[in-house]
């Protein structure tokens, strides 16, 4: 063959093909030429040939020349990585051929860099195969497996040697109608079994490969399980769940949402949500755009814990707590939303309740002390009034009649208050028989006025209980409250209690407005009240003794002790102001046992020494009402020894009268232990005869205000004459009270009274100085 044919044979050839003498290239081929990206010889020709390996292929390539040693040897073929002149890389397969003559090297380079490509490629493939988890697995046309990849042992259980050769319907332990599949859209939820028997949810897919076809099997069964148990949670949830789609439709509601809103499912799939009506919990309705699932979808923002009320198609309202965010925060574009929500009806009513029994009296139903206190504290700049009612005389009704019957006077009575106030009026129960009502509308002392005495009519109107017509009346004490009034709310309920209890202390069934100086009087009182609680174990109180002469021998034949209190700092207290104080407080009952066992002592001693004088004690209403008065006489008796005939206890004609069964019973009890009885202040109670025989008295004391005018008046001695009379028709010692002057002396003498006492015939001292040392 000529040398030019070869030399064209060369430069034609599809292989790059160059010369290298010395390691510098002397030739280069077009195929060498547009390897290396050269645009020309010059760019090649007279550069070193390493300049175009790279550095990881040069030691390889070095070693091919070493290996030739003759000339017209061949290396063996060796892969290396070469460099173009843009930089590029690309792998060959070269092989070097020695040249006769100098030290001159042919290099033939072929591209494999797509079949390298290729390779990778099917080793990549050959990787998946290996390591996807879905079960890979390629059939004849018939349906015979040819492959079955580690996937498809672990989910099936069949190993791959196993596999081959077998059919795989026979495999999988189900029908596969691979045509079917195929024409179906190639894809298809089945059930297989695995070698075990254990059931499968799979999803198959299939695709043709040459005469057979290739089953990506995934197993589902994980997922599956995990969406049945989803959806039965969801479903069994009391929570409504509502799935609300990118344009605002609801896509999914489980059967709480359905139940909830009253709304079957048909109905609410594919409806927006916005039909739904709420409203906010202060009553107004929520917009369409400001519905919160709109919002979540809109701003990406959650809403939590939102209570709003939902009307429902057939007009019922339900409280529900909701819940909106997006579907999938990692995907906020996606825009779908779920909101979830609870009932809280029920729970809200609960509470409300709660609120309102914590504010209001269970038996009226009106507001409690707390309500009113709440009220009075955020009352509003502006005049408003308190007026403050006590029932008077309740505890009586209370006591006779039971508290059933107690409990029903007072529900009456609220029910009243609340019909005789305005609409705004606050009316409350404080407690016991104590009512207040606060009102903003009538504030002027003439309003006020007709206001109390309105409350007043309409709770004096009979009330029939049990068959019985009970009435009542109140006391009320009235608080004028201004707009700058700097008063807490228990400043004024106390103020108005305060005003109240004057109301009562001036006759009852009365109003009384407060002022400071009854505030500071009522201090005063408190002050004394709690004085008079140390006086009793500080011995500041002491008795006096006043003398009863007898008026036909001018003789001392009985002496009165009488409560003194001697106070630290203010000195002597008069018995009118501290005595009531006693008696309101049950102070009475402690003062008088401690009294009555001094006295009977101080006259056992006396009677001891010679002097044989009756003693008269004075029992108070409340004394009366002691369960513990008669053992305290007789203990005061037994300790003491004196005489049961020598203490006369002495009982007021209006204590008698107010209760006349209880006191006959008392003053049996006392007649029993074999001591004296008085009735003191006769005149006063409108007593009858009859009724002094039925207490079996021993002596009556005639008031003083009958003694004062008996020397001026005809009318007052008539009086006196007539009691008199009276008093010995039934066998009572008479004592006058009062005698100021040797002239009523001698009247009561003429009279035929038996015996008096008063400051002309000795005022009460102590009783060493009546008595002596």
């Amino acid at each position: 063959m000529e040398a030019d044919s070869l030399t064209e044979l060369v430069e034609l050839s599809p292989d790059a093909i160059c010369v290298h003498e010395h390691g510098v290239l002397t030739y280069a081929n077009r195929a060498a030429l547009e390897t290396f990206a050269a645009r020309g010889t010059a760019e090649v020709v007279g550069r070193r040939f390493a300049d175009f390996v790279t550095e990881d292929s040069q030691a390889e390539l070095a070693g091919q020349v070493e290996g030739l040693t003759r000339p017209g040897q061949a290396s063996e073929p060796v892969e290396a990585l070469m460099s173009r002149l843009d930089g590029s890389k690309f792998a060959v397969e070269t092989v070097v051929v020695r040249l006769a003559g100098t030290a001159a090297y042919q290099v033939v380079m072929r591209d494999i860099t797509a079949k390298k490509a290729a390779a990778d490629a099917l080793r990549y493939q050959a990787a998946l195969v290996s390591h996807v988890s879905d079960a890979l697995i390629a059939t004849t046309g018939e349906g015979v497996v040819t492959s079955w990849n580690p996937a498809a042992e672990a989910v099936y259980g069949w190993t791959a040697a196993e596999a081959v050769g077998r059919r795989a319907s026979e495999l999988v332990g189900a029908p596969l109608d691979l045509p079917a599949i195929r024409r179906g859209g190639g894809v298809a939820e089945a059930v297989h079994r695995r070698r075990d028997g254990a059931p499968l949810a799979v999803r198959v897919s299939a695709a043709e490969m040459n005469d057979g076809y290739v089953l990506v099997c995934a197993d589902e069964t994980a997922r599956r399980r995990a969406e049945q148990n989803y959806r039965t949670v969801v479903a069994s949830l009391d929570e409504g769940v509502l799935v609300m789609g990118p344009t605002g439709l609801i896509e999914a509601a489980n059967p709480a949402a359905c139940r909830i809103l009253g709304v079957p499912e048909p109905d609410l799939l594919g409806v927006p949500c916005h039909t739904l009506v709420l409203f906010t919990e202060s009553g107004h309705w929520i917009p369409p755009d400001e519905m919160p699932s709109v919002q979540s979808r809109r701003t990406g923002v959650t809403h939590n814990g939102l209570v709003v009320r939902l009307r429902r198609p057939d007009g019922r309202d339900v409280w529900v707590s909701l819940t909106s965010r997006l579907l999938d925060p990692d995907d906020p574009t996606a825009r779908a939303v779920v909101t979830t929500f609870t009932d809280i009806t029920e729970t809200r009513a609960i509470s409300a309740r709660l609120a309102h029994d914590a504010t209001h009296d269970p038996l009226t139903r009106l507001a409690n002390r707390t309500l009113v206190l709440d009220r009075l504290d955020v009352r509003r700049r502006g005049a408003l009034t308190v007026l403050f009612l006590d029932l008077d005389k309740f505890k009586v009704i209370n006591d006779s009649l039971g508290h059933s019957v107690g409990d029903q006077v007072l529900r009456i009575v609220g029910e009243r208050l609340r019909r005789s106030s305005g609409r705004e009026d606050l009316v409350g129960r404080l407690g016991g028989d104590e009512f207040v009502v606060v009102t903003g509308e009538v504030t002027e002392p003439a309003e006020v006025r007709a206001l109390a005495e309105h409350l007043r009519a309409a709770l004096a109107e009979p009330i029939g209980v049990l068959g019985r017509q009970l009435h009542l009346d109140a006391s009320i004490g009235v608080v004028l409250v201004g707009g700058t009034d700097p008063r807490s709310a228990e400043d004024l309920l106390r103020d108005a209690d305060v005003a109240m209890y004057q109301a009562k202390t001036l006759g009852r069934g009365r109003h009384h407005f407060f002022d400071v100086g009854l505030r500071e009087r009522m201090q005063r009182r408190l002050r004394m009240e709690q004085d008079l609680r140390d006086a009793v174990h500080d011995g500041q109180l002491w008795p006096a003794y006043q003398p009863v002469v007898d008026l036909r021998t001018g003789e001392m034949v009985a002496v009165e002790a009488l409560l003194r209190w001697t106070h630290p700092r203010q000195g002597a207290i008069s018995p009118a102001e501290f005595i009531p104080l006693a008696e309101e407080s049950d102070l009475i009952n402690v003062i008088g046992k401690a009294m009555l066992h001094a006295t009977t002592r101080e006259l056992a001693a006396r009677r001891t020494g010679g002097l044989d004088l009756t003693l008269k004690v004075n029992l108070s209403a409340r004394q009366l009402d002691d369960p513990h008065l008669v053992p305290a006489v007789q203990d005061a008796l037994a300790s003491t020894g004196l005489p049961a005939a020598a203490l006369c206890l002495e009982v007021t004609e209006s204590a008698l009268m107010r209760d006349q069964e209880a006191a006959a019973e008392v003053l049996a009890s006392l007649r029993s232990l074999g001591v004296l009885l008085a009735i003191d202040d006769f005149g006063t109670g409108y007593s009858s005869l009859a009724q002094l025989r039925r207490l079996t008295l021993d002596t009556l004391k005639i008031d003083r205000s009958f003694i004062t005018g008996i020397a001026e008046s005809r009318d007052a001695a008539a009086i006196v004459t007539s009691i008199i009379a009276m008093a010995h028709a039934v066998d009572l010692t008479v004592i006058a009270e009062g005698v100021e002057s040797a002239e009523q002396v001698d009247l009561l003498r003429s009279l035929g009274c038996d015996q008096a006492q008063g400051y002309h015939l000795g005022r009460p001292v102590a009783a060493a100085e009546l008595f002596g040392q």
